[in-house]
């Protein structure tokens, strides 16, 4: 992470199947600060569903999702 990029941590998740980037993702987050945000880099073909119903769920705020050249990267915000 540099000073100037939109996240404050950042979980590479690459090769790790369902349940395993939620459940990195739920543990970095609680964590943190409210307002902070996770970048979570996933290949898991899962995550897509996974991800937004997570952050449904818990309250927290997904901001942003993207690709990447290999794989899917989520901006999650900790509210």
């Amino acid at each position: 992470m540099t000073d100037d990029s939109p996240w404050n941590f950042e979980i590479d998740a690459r090769g790790l199947l369902c349940p395993l980037p939620v459940l990195k993702a739920r543990k970095r987050l609680s964590t943190m600060g409210n307002g902070q945000v996770l970048r979570l880099v996933a290949t898991d073909p899962a995550a897509v569903i996974d991800v937004p119903h997570y952050c449904a769920e818990s309250g927290n705020e997904l901001v942003d999702t993207f690709d990447l050249e290999d794989a899917t990267a989520y901006l999650i915000r900790k509210v």
